[in-house]
């Protein structure tokens, strides 16, 4: 299995009244679970506001999810710090369907297509150049 994420859970406090005490929770997710195997296409769809981003940020670990597990290639990743998490982000990433919110038009597709080795520290000056060529 390549990426399995059991029973997240994720509410977001509504805050109010005299010092901005917690007056209850919005739940985006409930007991949410899904698996992925090696080599499989997953796409995620569903209405506005059903929870699809909020479900990728969390495997993302953009997020945390107040409970479940996410596991990636194995590994319980739910808790790993930054550190340990930033190489296995070289491995998955969430494709939004929307392009107008995922490509910057002020980028070139060179432009686009460097930014994540930059960031993922693959490759430098002319070795950067020819993956993105590659590509």
């Amino acid at each position: 299995m390549l990426l399995e994420a059991k029973n997240i859970v994720k509410k977001f406090p509504i805050k109010g009244g005299f010092l901005g005490r917690t007056k209850g929770y919005v739940h985006a997710l409930s007991d949410v679970s899904i698996s992925v195997e090696k080599g499989q296409t997953v796409g995620l769809v569903g209405e506005s506001g059903c929870g699809k981003t909020t479900l990728a940020r969390l495997i993302m670990r953009l997020m945390e999810p107040n409970s479940g597990q996410v596991i990636f290639d194995g590994q319980e990743i739910t808790h790993l710090k930054e550190g340990k998490l930033r190489p296995m982000r070289r491995r998955f990433q969430m494709i939004f369907q929307d392009p107008f919110s995922s490509l910057n038009p002020r980028m070139t597709v060179g432009q686009i297509l460097t930014e994540p080795l930059v960031v993922h520290k693959i490759g430098a000056g002319e070795k950067r150049r020819d993956l993105v060529l590659e590509m």
